[in-house]
């Protein structure tokens, strides 16, 4: 992971913003991924010792994003589990990825929320004016 790479949560009225900065586009889905992660409980208390794959389609890369995020929060709700380390393949039209993570331990994570979904508002993925990848939208809590 690049230095510059981050994640941060932005502000939206009962719900919240997640949004990944990076180098590069895949670099952008996978920290706000981590957002996605940290909206819940820290990310840092998540151990990586299990192994999740999710396959997403979509006509493009805005709407992939938000395909992708919601693949989280359904493997997150069906598994009862919590993920810190992504590795994804982007493609025009989809993108693969293997999710690790661990079964959520109540003491350890103390889970704030549940993210119900990806929403489409505030939904952008582009390059910023600094040349960074940014992949952002606000998720249902």
């Amino acid at each position: 992971m690049h230095m510059s790479a981050k994640w941060e949560h932005f502000d939206h009225g009962a719900d919240i913003g997640v949004r990944g900065i990076a180098d590069t586009e895949t670099g952008a889905f996978e920290q706000a991924a981590l957002a996605l992660t940290a909206v819940i409980a820290n990310p840092d208390l998540v151990r990586h010792t299990e192994t999740v794959e999710v396959h997403c389609e979509a006509p493009d890369h805005e709407l992939l994003f938000a395909e992708w995020l919601n693949a989280i929060i359904f493997e997150m709700a069906t598994r009862n589990m919590l993920f810190s380390r992504f590795e994804i393949k982007l493609l025009k039209e989809s993108l693969t990825a293997k999710l690790y993570g661990e079964a959520v331990n109540i003491q350890r994570h103390s889970p704030a929320v549940e993210v119900k979904g990806a929403t489409y508002t505030s939904l952008k993925v582009c390059k910023d004016d600094n040349d960074k990848w940014v992949a952002q939208c606000v998720v249902d809590v």
